[in-house]
């Protein structure tokens, strides 16, 4: 069954002259800062806030604070199913790139970083809300993440991934606040202290599927601890600098979208319960409508089912079933 899948790799520029394509989710970060009037105004201050903090991350041999700056790249990737009539935009990631402009050369980021996924949204906010609607205690469906996770490993390990990218992808999300996490003595000079939960969310387990592990580190400068989700050694596969990409990039979408942990005013302590409730942050000038997130999570999860699940159920039940890496 292998052989009936194939996959299409586009990519564009993210600049402040960037539209979000058709098969773009639109509650995705970037998707989301460019929209309405204010969007190429959105879209300057986001990449100069990533700027500026990857400068001063960077911070050695970089006196003036302006050595470098980070390009980003918009990484589709849409999978064709043989014999349907259209390609089904399966995942989205950002791509970083460093330019030097000290040496004027350009260096290789970290694929991954924000993760977009019609799938996932099915499975959350379709199939999970559906399973649980006439249930009096929350549970998880069988075999939750499964399809998805397969298809993501399908694709790393595809050929058409190793044509395009050198390492493996590292996806960077905001902590849990339904979990508490701990501060352990483990420093690392660009990441920070490493944390700890007190116990796995459905993300995690989630992400799992995928062959993804997750460590959590609050980087310097920062307020609030990261979910850094990745294959292999995290603190020994990719450069410092490389791995400063990641955290500015993300650490600044996390500014805009979750301001009441990643922009609070206090610094996670050893004992930290994020709290979307929290009054105690402040207001990037880039402001987004998390309501309207949440709603569009629920329409792009049935675009995922009448597009995707339902149309090819038989042929993706039959290839799960059947694959093995």
């Amino acid at each position: 069954m292998n052989k009936d899948f194939t996959f299409t790799v586009k990519s564009l520029s993210l600049d402040e002259n960037y539209h979000p394509s058709d098969s773009t989710r639109i509650t995705t970060n970037f998707a989301n800062l460019a929209r309405g009037v204010s969007r190429q105004e959105n879209l300057r201050n986001a990449l100069k806030m990533i700027d500026n903090s990857f400068n001063a991350l960077a911070h050695w041999d970089n006196p003036k604070g302006d050595r470098y700056s980070v390009e980003l790249d918009i990484i589709s990737v849409d999978m064709d199913i043989e014999s349907s009539e259209q390609a089904f935009p399966s995942i989205e990631v950002l791509k970083t790139n460093i330019v030097d402009h000290k040496t004027n050369k350009r260096i290789e980021g970290i694929l991954g970083n924000n993760f977009s996924s019609y799938i996932r949204d099915y499975d959350f906010s379709v199939l999970l809300l559906e399973h649980n609607k006439d249930q009096s205690q929350f549970s998880i469906p069988d075999n939750f993440g499964d399809l998805h996770g397969k298809l993501f490993q399908y694709f790393v390990n595809s050929k058409t991934y190793q044509q395009h990218f050198q390492k493996l992808p590292v996806i960077c999300l905001s902590v849990s606040d339904n979990k508490v996490y701990s501060r352990t003595e483990n420093q690392h000079p660009v990441l920070g202290f490493e944390y700890e939960p007190n116990e796995s969310s459905l993300t995690e387990q989630y992400f799992n599927k995928m062959g993804l592990q997750v460590r959590y580190f609050m980087p310097p400068n920062s307020v609030a601890p990261l979910a850094f989700y990745f294959f292999g050694d995290l603190l020994n596969d990719y450069s410092n600098l490389e791995l400063i990409s990641t955290i500015s990039t993300m650490g600044t979408f996390q500014k805009i979208y979750r301001p009441e942990i990643y922009n609070a005013n206090a610094i996670a302590g050893k004992c930290y319960k994020p709290s979307l409730k929290s009054l105690d942050h402040s207001l990037t000038q880039i402001v987004y409508d998390r309501e309207e997130r949440s709603q569009l999570a629920i329409e792009q999860g049935k675009f995922a089912e009448e597009h995707f699940i339902k149309p090819y159920q038989t042929v993706l039940e039959q290839w799960s079933a059947n694959y093995t890496l």
